[in-house]
């Protein structure tokens, strides 16, 4: 049995083949052997064989895995396919606008099949085009295919000190002790309903942080609303939310994670000693309000939680949460831009919001705000890509892929794919109310499965809580950018940029 090194091995002489093919123009573009042609940089994968989509593998070829070699025509238009593998970078709108035409192509000429490409870094990725490649995507148990890399399986990275919840999802040696631990936060986030159980601590500190998005001087008519004030006040509330009201005023702990999250890649030497340090600092604290925290917060929640094997670690999870919640404003701010461009939608939210003062002990559901929330997802992801590794050998449509194979899912081009998806650049709340529409395999704001986000509904819950504190004694009047509600909306929506006027009721 060919073992990932051999592999790894065999593709390096290729590609010394190659270079040397390259001197001799008699012999140029095949392998000295008189093998099939290679790609431009050598085959990603050993023993490169052109073969067509489905095909399955012969069992006589030298190599064990007989992957086609990466598309390579498209060459000069893949340039603009590295956003796909920048995780939560904000990406350019050219570079999306491109990298969706590229995707578009590749599916043109090949189908459905998934595509084999290396990006101009050198990274080659297997990219899933067809629907039915995604539900297996989901499906596939973590022993499959993992959320991180296999480096994560050598324990904490000392420049990492602030590891993510999927490195839960490794599938690792610690896997069953990650699983148990990704349970148990999920019963403390109760994942799955709507309204969370402490839902009414939790809205009474969003209504009162939610001065802070619309001023709080009763004789301005207008009223500013940026990014920098979004972020204010959603982390004064995540803050209450995960910790407690002692920990509102916070603001040097919410320094601290956004360094330590700056840091996370690339830290080398002293940066690494620095990193650990805040992170030392930051545990310190956060342990301080777990341990005065009521059983209302999530913290709280956690620190009570039955966990006789210690699975659970409140004060790692509180961390974890108080930098999820760092997507808040930006979703907040999308929506209330989309609200302010679409007025009859506006009209709708409005009216739901104020009847929800009166909702009693169903407050907090807000179904047509929240489909708001859940169409400017879709329109404008959080993470855009999905990136899983394979942790054993995997055949996608009849070709074999070895151990360590990146396997991609453009979750933004799928939900906003014209020729699947209905007014795919519209902004149409209506959609998500739907039945089933979110089992949809090819909407994924929150991903699907095993993997989905376990804090969702919680997620959804705060933000369209936002939305209607400010709806309630507001309007949106004035935003920019300025969005067409007819036309098609632009690819990116960078929350930087955004400004809305609201005025006062």
């Amino acid at each position: 049995m060919r073992t990932v090194q051999g592999a790894a091995l065999d593709g390096l002489r290729a590609r010394v083949r190659a270079l040397a093919a390259r001197r001799r123009p008699d012999r140029a573009g095949r392998s000295s052997r008189g093998g099939a042609p290679l790609a431009d940089r050598g085959p990603a994968l050993p023993g490169p064989v052109a073969e067509a989509p489905g095909r399955r593998t012969s069992g006589v070829r030298s190599s064990r895995y007989a992957a086609p070699a990466p598309e390579t025509a498209a060459r000069a238009a893949l340039a603009g396919f590295g956003v796909l593998l920048r995780g939560l970078t904000r990406p350019r709108p050219g570079e999306v606008c491109t990298s969706a035409a590229v995707l578009r192509a590749l599916r043109a000429r090949r189908g459905d099949a998934p595509a084999l490409v290396r990006t101009r870094s050198g990274r080659t990725v297997l990219v899933l085009l067809d629907p039915q490649d995604l539900r297996r995507f989901y499906a596939e148990p973590v022993g499959v295919l993992a959320a991180a890399t296999p480096d994560k399986c050598r324990g904490p990275n000392p420049g990492n000190p602030v590891e993510s919840a999927d490195s839960a999802d490794s599938g690792c040696s610690r896997g069953e002790f990650a699983a148990e631990r990704r349970e148990a936060g999920a019963e403390v986030l109760a994942a799955g309903r709507p309204v969370h159980p402490s839902h009414g601590p939790f809205l009474a500190a969003l209504a009162e942080e939610a001065r802070h998005l619309t001023g709080s001087g009763p004789g301005t008519a207008a009223v500013p609303l940026d990014l920098a004030r979004a972020r204010y006040a959603v982390q004064r509330a995540a803050r209450r939310i995960v910790l407690g009201d002692a920990a509102a005023a916070d603001e040097q702990l919410s320094g601290w994670l956004t360094h330590l999250r700056a840091e996370e890649r690339g830290s080398r030497g002293g940066r690494v000693r620095a990193a650990r340090s805040v992170h030392d600092r930051a545990r310190a604290r956060i342990a301080e309000y777990a341990a005065l925290a009521d059983e209302a917060t999530l913290v709280g929640r956690a620190a009570r939680h039955a966990d006789p094997a210690g699975t659970l670690d409140p004060v790692g999870q509180a961390q974890h949460w108080l930098l999820a919640m760092d997507a808040v404003p930006d979703t907040l701010l999308r929506t209330l831009l989309l609200l302010g461009a679409h007025a009859a939608e506006q009209d709708l939210a409005v009216a739901e919001a104020v009847a929800e003062v009166a909702a009693g002990a169903h407050r907090g559901e807000l179904p047509r705000l929240r489909a708001c929330v859940r169409e400017s997802l879709r329109l404008y992801p959080v993470v855009p890509d999905l990136i899983r590794v394979t942790r054993a050998e995997t055949e996608w449509r009849g070709v074999r892929y070895p151990v360590g194979t990146s396997v991609l899912v453009p979750a933004a081009f799928h939900q906003r794919d014209p020729e699947r998806v209905p007014a795919a650049h519209v902004f149409v709340p209506g959609r998500w109310k739907n039945p089933g529409a979110d089992q949809d395999i090819r909407m994924a704001p929150f991903g699907h499965g095993g993997g989905r986000c376990p804090g969702d509904q919680l997620g959804l819950m705060a933000t369209a809580a936002l939305c209607a504190e400010v709806l309630r004694g507001h309007r949106v009047t004035g935003t920019r950018p300025v969005l067409d509600p007819v036309g098609p909306l632009p690819a990116t929506l960078d929350p930087r940029g955004i400004r809305l006027t609201l005025t006062r009721r």
